[in-house]
């Protein structure tokens, strides 16, 4: 009795308003019959959760988790050396998880040659246009070229400071894998659309772009990361269930538009503040397939910590 109370206060009792709460205001007369349907269904979800591992809840455990490091603009000679050192120390216990760490250009070389091998190097931007006379860009051909194999793309703040549409996003996209690398590519909403319920609108629009010019080839060399704008570095973390909240969306949104193979293979991360003490609960949600950090990725006993919590 007791089980199956705390399991119905999980359902109905969220502990922070979720999209569809945020929705509720415009909808009216919701039958009884669907609210009874969808009680149900988030019964029999909650209890599979709570009897079954996340790899039994993934597409039959095929998605590997995937945890990449953001370095964004930060680091100096000396404090990427010792970066680096760390994070070569750290003992890494959990053995089905990708690493990915992502250093300033200038750093890219450093960590190339000096970081560990079991973990991968990634680009924050690209050029989508070959080697030329573009100054100041850097070609995906020459990331390539290096050994690089992979690259962020779409962060929300290229979007926001550099004016990165969701079609230059989705066109970088193309463009990197047509030169042999894989993508980290960023999506997610400010805080004016979590609170207005219009999150998934946002979505919509920064997905159908990569819908329209990506293969169905073409996605198993992305990964989408999902980052709400809002939790971005402020410290404020979606709850575990308003993260698999949109997850779950965003799976059926490519199952709608893309297919379903689609669907079943991408990994999604979640980004926005993940640190060392929050990874764990994060990733025990089915539709989370990893984390793209920020700050804590710069501690390596942190980012160590948040590789070894799935």
């Amino acid at each position: 009795r007791k089980w199956l109370k705390s399991v119905l206060k999980k359902i109905f009792v969220p502990r922070l308003p979720s999209i569809t709460m945020a929705r509720a205001h415009k909808r009216r007369g919701i039958s009884a019959v669907l609210a009874l349907a969808v009680a149900a269904f988030g019964f029999h979800a909650a209890f599979v959760n709570s009897t079954a591992g996340r790899s039994a809840l993934t597409a039959m455990g095929a998605r590997k988790f995937v945890v990449g490091g953001n370095w964004k603009a930060n680091g100096s000679p000396d404090s990427v050396k010792q970066l680096i050192a760390e994070l070569n120390a750290g003992e890494v216990t959990s053995k089905d998880v990708e690493v990915i760490c992502a250093p300033p250009f200038v750093y890219l070389s450093e960590a190339q040659a000096n970081l560990r091998k079991d973990y991968a190097v990634a680009a924050q931007n690209l050029w989508d246009k070959a080697p030329g006379a573009w100054t100041g860009e850097i070609p995906g051909q020459m990331l390539a070229d290096m050994g690089i194999k992979w690259v962020v793309l779409g962060h929300s703040e290229r979007r926001e400071n550099c004016g990165e549409t969701s079609q230059v996003v989705a066109d970088k996209t193309k463009f990197a894998i047509e030169q042999g690398l894989s993508t980290l590519t960023c999506i997610g909403e400010k805080l004016d659309a979590r609170e207005g319920g219009t999150t998934f609108d946002v979505l919509d629009e920064q997905l159908k772009p990569l819908a329209a010019v990506l293969s169905e080839d073409d996605w198993e060399k992305v990964v989408l990361a999902y980052e709400p704008v809002w939790a971005i570095g402020t410290g404020k973390v979606a709850t575990p269930e308003q993260a698999e909240e949109t997850h779950a969306y965003i799976r059926k949104w490519l199952v709608d538009n893309v297919s379903q193979k689609v669907s079943d293979s991408v990994r999604i991360q979640y980004g926005g503040s993940v640190n060392d003490k929050n990874a764990a609960e994060l990733g025990k949600k089915p539709n989370i397939d990893g984390f793209l950090v920020g700050g804590a990725s710069l501690k390596g006993d942190a980012f160590t910590t948040i590789i070894n919590s799935v």
